[in-house]
């Protein structure tokens, strides 16, 4: 009975993760892809020393990243690529972070390693601990 009710909590768990970052990455690549240059660049000062096609890239990456992360899992159609997802934007959070480590702003780098982390404890729970199977 205690394993049954850990392996809830686990996955109750996972899906406020999940959906914290689904609000987070949308929001985020949404802005990056709809807002111009230099409205972006008063809150995001790397922009103005970045190629836009970079800027709109990465902001399509965070929404589609953030669709995967979601999805897949509520439709229960191909389940596993939330965990591809969840993955794929930890890796993103990885370049961000040495990204910002590159220009010297280290004030920029925690969020990346915590949005990490839960990502990639997406990753570890919607693969192993709490897996999502496919409807038939």
């Amino acid at each position: 009975m205690a394993n049954q009710t850990n392996n809830k909590a686990i996955n109750i768990t996972l899906w406020v993760a999940q959906v914290l970052l689904v609000a987070m990455f949308i929001m985020a690549g949404a802005t990056k892809l709809s807002q111009p240059a230099e409205v972006l660049a008063q809150s995001l000062p790397w922009v103005t020393s970045t190629p836009i096609a970079l800027v709109r890239f990465i902001g399509l990456s965070e929404v589609l990243g953030g669709l995967g992360l979601i999805l897949p899992a509520l439709l229960r159609i191909k389940p596993f690529l939330t965990t591809w997802a969840a993955i794929g934007l930890a890796v993103v959070m990885l370049l961000a972070a040495v990204f910002h480590a590159t220009r010297g702003e280290f004030s920029n780098i925690g969020i990346n390693v915590l949005i990490m982390a839960i990502a990639a404890f997406i990753a570890w729970g919607r693969s192993s601990k709490a897996p999502i199977l496919a409807k038939n």
